[in-house]
């Protein structure tokens, strides 16, 4: 069973704001609870309303869902960003999430044998719901006794902390900067470091709790990225420059980042949590210094060889208790809003999981 004791667990009894429904959809129901949004705002305006089960297509299963791992870049798209904007979506909103759930029933083209496997995978759409429909290809089995958080690390955030890792090309005994240590993507970059033979790791986060978390998750160095004078903290831990560095949070931080790389580094960007779209200054590669891109969408597509390794990779690694997913709370399906103020309020440590 998952040790839920280091965060907050929420009680499932709630109203929902659409009215009352079953406390658990089921097929022979047709009926679900899903989690939208019709109006840009903040977390108040997600909403729970019923919709009908909906059936997978081709190539598709459709899953009935255990738990969610709930991702911060649907709190920048659900605030509402200009056309053109990477983080603009049309209404209606939904939202996507790392499922964890019970294959249900395969579409035309689907192998039959999915059926009643216990899986996860990356939903795009209509993650918070009672059922989700998610690609047969990029499936991820898990493990018997593989705890639920972990399980939801393995569609998404696993393999993206590992793949923008590799993308960095680390040498054994590299000096690693991790931006958002804490985070859901950023505590298991920092695992992921130490595992494929990082000297050094230095870790970036915005409170004491939080510089804590990452050293308990094997960070060698904390710096508090709140204090203008954070750049000179990382220089001084690595007075030779950093080798890598992984950079989920974008803005300022990334170009401040580039001057603290050792001739050679590379910076590698894996999203932008400030919701702030940036140019590479030249004179900040100047230095014999690089920046590279990481998508896991458009690595599946590149090298979906690669990028089932590092499904495979981080799957063994959590079976062996080598890369641990930590839970910051569960919270259920029912009060959403919870879990977005959350990742809005900087509080949150790991993961956070949708229950429903």
């Amino acid at each position: 069973m998952d040790n839920w004791t280091d965060g907050p667990v929420r009680s499932r009894d709630s109203n929902w704001t659409s009215g009352p429904l079953n406390a658990r959809a089921s097929v022979e129901d047709t009926i679900m609870r899903r989690v939208r949004y019709h109006a840009y705002g903040g977390p108040e305006v997600l909403t729970v309303e019923e919709a009908e089960v909906p059936s997978p297509g081709p190539g598709q299963v459709l899953l009935r869902t255990e738990v969610i791992g709930a991702n911060f870049v649907d709190t920048l798209i659900r605030s509402g960003r200009p056309e053109g904007s990477p983080y603009h979506r049309p209404l209606p909103g939904t939202l996507t999430g790392d499922v964890l759930g019970t294959v249900e029933s395969v579409g035309e083209g689907a192998d039959p044998a999915l059926a009643g496997r216990r899986v996860a995978a990356l939903v795009a759409v209509d993650a918070f719901a009672d059922y989700a429909v998610a690609d047969a290809d990029w499936l991820s089995p898990v493990p018997d006794g593989l705890d639920a958080a972990a399980a939801t690390s393995l569609p998404l955030i696993g393999p993206v902390a590992l793949g923008a890792l590799r993308m960095g090309r680390p040498e054994p005994g590299a000096t690693v900067l991790v931006h958002a240590a804490a985070g859901a993507i950023g505590h298991l970059a920092v695992q992921l470091a130490k595992l494929r033979g990082a000297g050094k790791v230095i870790a970036t986060a915005g409170s004491p709790a939080k510089l804590d978390f990452a050293r308990a998750h094997g960070a060698d160095v904390a710096v508090d990225y709140t204090d203008p004078d954070w750049p000179a903290q990382v220089r001084k831990a690595a007075p030779d420059g950093v080798d890598i560095v992984l950079d989920g949070v974008g803005g300022d931080t990334t170009r401040q980042s580039l001057d603290l790389l050792a001739p050679f580094g590379r910076a590698v960007v894996f999203g932008s949590a400030k919701g702030e779209m940036f140019d590479v200054p030249i004179w900040g590669v100047l230095g014999l210094r690089s920046v590279a891109g990481f998508g896991l969408l458009a690595f599946r597509t590149a090298r979906p060889d690669l990028a089932r390794q590092d499904v495979q990779d981080v799957t063994e690694y959590a079976v062996s208790g080598r890369l641990r997913t930590a839970v910051h709370a569960r919270v259920p399906l029912a009060e959403a809003a919870t879990a977005h103020r959350m990742f809005e309020d900087r509080t949150q440590a790991g993961r956070i999981l949708l229950v429903p």
